[in-house]
């Protein structure tokens, strides 16, 4: 089964959500290997785009093995957001998708992110500049269930979005002062849903099959987004996939977690322009989640911290493999 999103099909399994600093390419590829339908990319800033900004640049590449993939941007400003669209094209992404939800400080304060939510005629404005700017390119937006518990607006946002040309909306069930605690609000979803036509993507609080399966029966979403419980875990993908297909899954061992863990390490340095061990720097933290779950787990997590080489990496897997081995523990 398959939902449309504009022009663009995509498999009605698990999709992995944008996150800066972390959902990267090799993060994505990963990702895609086990079984992500459809990715997003890091946030790209609209404004610094328009300003030839390099790094931004580089976020914004599209390889086969993605697709289907949407760039992110993000801005309050509808020309700059136009003219990012523009550029952004240029790329080939499948979608265009718009984050209106992000609720980190240095994106809030300069009106961009979940600040939106507070001002649904920008919202607006900014939709309809870069739909008018993406042509046949399907534009979507990613939102949050409002900025507080006493302004959750996020039906009358996702109207206001339907009505400037968004082809799906994305919603992740807390509000921007909820950060990443407390518990995603799935009827906030649900009543999105209900009061748009375009699909509806739902987010927050999928760590398995069985949440995913959960949130698909709650909201009547038309896609599952997968965010924080992807770290150190792309077979959360093909979990759901099996599940879905009514096909038995059988876990990784803690042999075979190690050898995506490095598998992933490999990838990271191969796509990095930068020296061994600073482009470890980066591998750090998605080797500290890969070891989540296991017997003393949070000593070797530290360690991860300090990596500074592939062969250090490749030492610390054996010994924690190991270490499950003599005491019994295969996964937790």
């Amino acid at each position: 089964m398959t939902v449309s999103i504009g022009n663009v099909e995509i498999e009605k399994t698990a999709v992995l959500a944008p996150m800066a600093s972390v959902a990267d390419r090799s993060y994505r590829l990963m990702c895609k290997k086990y079984g992500a339908s459809y990715v997003v990319s890091e946030m790209v800033s609209a404004k610094g785009i328009c300003y030839s900004d390099k790094k931004t640049s580089a976020l914004c590449t599209v390889t086969p093995q993605e697709r289907p993939m949407a760039i992110q941007l993000f801005g309050s400003e509808p020309d700059f957001m136009a003219e990012a669209v523009k550029i952004v094209l240029e790329y080939n992404p499948d979608i265009i998708d718009i984050n209106m939800g992000c609720p980190v400080h240095k994106v809030v304060n300069t009106g961009a992110g979940s600040a939106l939510m507070k001002d649904i005629k920008l919202a607006s404005q900014i939709t309809e500049s870069a739909v008018k700017s993406a042509g046949s390119v399907p534009v979507t937006v990613k939102i949050r269930s409002g900025w507080d518990s006493q302004h959750i607006n996020a039906v009358e946002m996702a109207k206001a979005l339907e009505n400037s040309g968004a082809s799906a909306i994305a919603v992740h069930g807390r509000t921007r002062d909820q950060f990443y605690t407390g518990i995603a609000d799935r009827d906030i979803i649900r009543q999105v849903k209900n009061a748009v036509s375009v699909p509806v993507i739902a987010n927050g609080d999928v760590t398995d099959a069985e949440s995913c399966i959960d949130m698909y029966e709650k909201t009547g979403c038309d896609l599952v987004m997968i965010g924080r419980g992807s770290y150190g875990n792309p077979f959360i993908f093909e979990e759901i996939s099996a599940r879905l297909a009514g096909k038995e899954y059988i876990p990784p061992t803690v042999q075979e977690k190690m050898s995506v863990m490095l598998e992933h390490i490999r990838l990271i340095l191969s796509l990095s322009d930068k020296p061994e061990e600073l482009a470890m720097h980066e591998a750090r933290k998605h080797a500290s989640w890969y070891m989540n779950g296991y017997y003393g787990s949070a000593k070797f997590r530290g360690r991860c911290y300090q990596l500074s080489s592939y062969a250090e990496a490749e030492r610390l897997a054996r010994e924690f493999v190991d270490l499950q081995a003599l005491k019994g523990f295969q996964s937790c």
